[in-house]
Protein backbone atom coordinates (compact mmCIF):
# COMPACT_ATOMS: atom_id res chain seq x y z
CA UNK A 1 0.00 0.00 0.00
CA UNK A 2 1.46 3.51 -0.92
CA UNK A 3 1.53 6.41 1.32
CA UNK A 4 -1.60 8.21 -0.71
CA UNK A 5 -3.62 5.29 -0.10
CA UNK A 6 -2.77 4.76 3.44
CA UNK A 7 -3.39 8.37 4.82
CA UNK A 8 -6.63 8.01 3.03
CA UNK A 9 -7.41 4.73 4.62
CA UNK A 10 -6.42 6.29 7.79
CA UNK A 11 -8.44 9.15 7.03
CA UNK A 12 -11.83 7.08 6.58
CA UNK A 13 -11.24 4.76 9.43
CA UNK A 14 -10.95 7.56 11.92
CA UNK A 15 -14.07 9.37 10.26
CA UNK A 16 -16.20 6.11 10.37
CA UNK A 17 -14.42 5.70 14.81
CA UNK A 18 -15.80 9.35 15.06
CA UNK A 19 -19.45 9.16 13.37
CA UNK A 20 -19.89 5.76 14.77
CA UNK A 21 -19.83 7.41 18.37
CA UNK A 22 -22.29 9.75 17.14
CA UNK A 23 -24.56 7.96 15.41
CA UNK A 24 -24.14 3.92 15.42
CA UNK A 25 -27.00 3.44 12.60
CA UNK A 26 -25.82 6.06 10.32
CA UNK A 27 -22.51 4.77 10.55
CA UNK A 28 -23.56 1.01 10.12
CA UNK A 29 -25.86 2.00 6.85
CA UNK A 30 -22.69 4.11 5.59
CA UNK A 31 -20.61 0.96 5.83
CA UNK A 32 -23.99 -0.78 4.03
CA UNK A 33 -24.01 1.59 1.02
CA UNK A 34 -20.01 1.15 1.00
CA UNK A 35 -20.10 -2.20 0.90
CA UNK A 36 -22.97 -2.59 -2.00
CA UNK A 37 -20.44 -0.01 -3.71
CA UNK A 38 -17.40 -2.00 -3.83
CA UNK A 39 -20.27 -5.32 -5.17
CA UNK A 40 -21.42 -2.60 -7.92
CA UNK A 41 -17.83 -1.94 -9.27
CA UNK A 42 -16.15 -5.01 -8.36
CA UNK A 43 -16.57 -6.38 -12.13
CA UNK A 44 -15.54 -3.11 -13.53
CA UNK A 45 -12.18 -3.05 -11.12
CA UNK A 46 -11.41 -6.37 -12.42
CA UNK A 47 -12.00 -5.28 -15.86
CA UNK A 48 -9.90 -2.97 -15.83
CA UNK A 49 -6.68 -4.76 -13.86
CA UNK A 50 -7.38 -7.51 -16.42
CA UNK A 51 -6.79 -4.62 -19.17
CA UNK A 52 -3.81 -3.40 -17.87
CA UNK A 53 -2.55 -7.21 -17.57
CA UNK A 54 -3.08 -7.29 -21.66
CA UNK A 55 -1.55 -4.10 -22.07
CA UNK A 56 1.38 -4.95 -20.29
CA UNK A 57 1.93 -8.32 -21.72
CA UNK A 58 0.70 -7.81 -25.25
CA UNK A 59 2.44 -4.29 -25.98
CA UNK A 60 6.42 -3.89 -25.95
CA UNK A 61 7.33 -1.48 -24.08
CA UNK A 62 9.72 -0.31 -26.77
CA UNK A 63 6.51 0.39 -29.22
CA UNK A 64 5.62 2.11 -25.83
CA UNK A 65 8.71 4.20 -25.28
CA UNK A 66 9.08 5.05 -29.25
CA UNK A 67 5.77 6.43 -29.55
CA UNK A 68 5.27 7.82 -26.17
CA UNK A 69 8.74 8.26 -24.98
CA UNK A 70 10.61 11.91 -24.27
CA UNK A 71 12.94 11.16 -27.85
CA UNK A 72 9.26 11.90 -29.72
CA UNK A 73 8.19 14.79 -26.97
CA UNK A 74 5.85 16.31 -29.53
CA UNK A 75 4.52 13.32 -31.20
CA UNK A 76 4.21 11.09 -28.03
CA UNK A 77 2.55 14.85 -26.36
CA UNK A 78 -0.01 14.75 -29.08
CA UNK A 79 -0.15 10.65 -29.47
CA UNK A 80 -0.80 10.48 -25.56
CA UNK A 81 -3.61 13.07 -26.17
CA UNK A 82 -5.09 11.61 -29.00
CA UNK A 83 -5.22 7.69 -27.48
CA UNK A 84 -6.74 9.19 -24.55
CA UNK A 85 -9.75 10.76 -26.47
CA UNK A 86 -10.84 7.98 -28.49
CA UNK A 87 -10.53 5.45 -25.50
CA UNK A 88 -13.55 4.74 -23.53
CA UNK A 89 -14.27 3.43 -19.94
CA UNK A 90 -14.70 4.83 -16.49
CA UNK A 91 -11.93 7.68 -15.90
CA UNK A 92 -10.24 5.14 -13.12
CA UNK A 93 -9.14 3.53 -15.65
CA UNK A 94 -6.88 5.79 -17.04
CA UNK A 95 -4.65 6.39 -13.93
CA UNK A 96 -3.58 2.70 -13.88
CA UNK A 97 -3.06 2.62 -17.37
CA UNK A 98 -1.08 5.75 -17.36
CA UNK A 99 1.25 4.14 -14.80
CA UNK A 100 1.81 1.19 -16.99
CA UNK A 101 2.81 3.55 -19.72
CA UNK A 102 5.16 4.85 -17.92
CA UNK A 103 6.83 1.93 -16.74
CA UNK A 104 7.43 0.66 -19.81
CA UNK A 105 9.04 3.86 -20.63
CA UNK A 106 5.96 6.77 -22.20
CA UNK A 107 7.41 10.57 -21.47
CA UNK A 108 5.43 12.01 -18.20
CA UNK A 109 3.89 14.94 -20.29
CA UNK A 110 2.04 12.33 -23.00
CA UNK A 111 0.87 10.45 -19.84
CA UNK A 112 -0.34 13.41 -18.18
CA UNK A 113 -2.34 14.26 -22.00
CA UNK A 114 -3.11 10.78 -22.02
CA UNK A 115 -4.97 10.92 -19.05
CA UNK A 116 -6.59 14.34 -18.97
CA UNK A 117 -7.84 13.52 -22.57
CA UNK A 118 -9.45 10.20 -21.47
CA UNK A 119 -11.60 12.27 -19.04
CA UNK A 120 -12.27 15.39 -20.43
CA UNK A 121 -12.31 14.79 -24.15
CA UNK A 122 -15.22 12.55 -26.24
CA UNK A 123 -14.13 11.66 -29.33
CA UNK A 124 -16.29 8.40 -29.31
CA UNK A 125 -19.30 10.31 -27.53
CA UNK A 126 -19.14 13.04 -29.59
CA UNK A 127 -22.55 12.34 -31.53
CA UNK A 128 -24.40 11.94 -28.28
CA UNK A 129 -22.94 15.28 -26.55
CA UNK A 130 -23.81 16.89 -30.15
CA UNK A 131 -27.58 15.86 -29.76
CA UNK A 132 -27.92 17.23 -26.73
CA UNK A 133 -25.58 20.37 -26.56
CA UNK A 134 -25.82 20.67 -29.90
CA UNK A 135 -22.75 20.25 -32.83
CA UNK A 136 -21.20 23.82 -32.51
CA UNK A 137 -21.03 23.40 -28.55
CA UNK A 138 -19.73 19.85 -28.65
CA UNK A 139 -16.83 20.41 -30.91
CA UNK A 140 -15.52 23.41 -28.98
CA UNK A 141 -15.86 21.84 -25.81
CA UNK A 142 -13.73 19.28 -27.08
CA UNK A 143 -11.40 20.95 -28.60
CA UNK A 144 -10.81 23.02 -26.02
CA UNK A 145 -10.53 20.18 -24.28
CA UNK A 146 -7.98 18.37 -26.27
CA UNK A 147 -5.91 21.27 -26.05
CA UNK A 148 -5.79 21.58 -22.35
CA UNK A 149 -5.00 17.87 -22.29
CA UNK A 150 -1.83 18.82 -23.95
CA UNK A 151 -0.93 22.22 -22.27
CA UNK A 152 -1.88 19.98 -18.77
CA UNK A 153 1.17 17.60 -20.13
CA UNK A 154 3.56 20.39 -21.07
CA UNK A 155 2.87 22.01 -17.32
CA UNK A 156 3.65 18.67 -15.77
CA UNK A 157 6.52 18.46 -17.60
CA UNK A 158 7.32 21.53 -17.26
CA UNK A 159 7.10 20.90 -13.37
CA UNK A 160 8.61 17.13 -13.06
Amino acid sequence: MNNVAFIYLTLVTGAYLLLFRRSRDKTRQSLRVAGQSLVRMAPMLAAIFGLIGLFQVFIPADLIERWLGASSSGTALLTGGLIGAIAIGPPVAAFPLAGSMLDAGAWPPAAAAFVVSWISVGVLTLPFEAEIFGLRFALSRNVIAFLTALLIGLLIGWLT
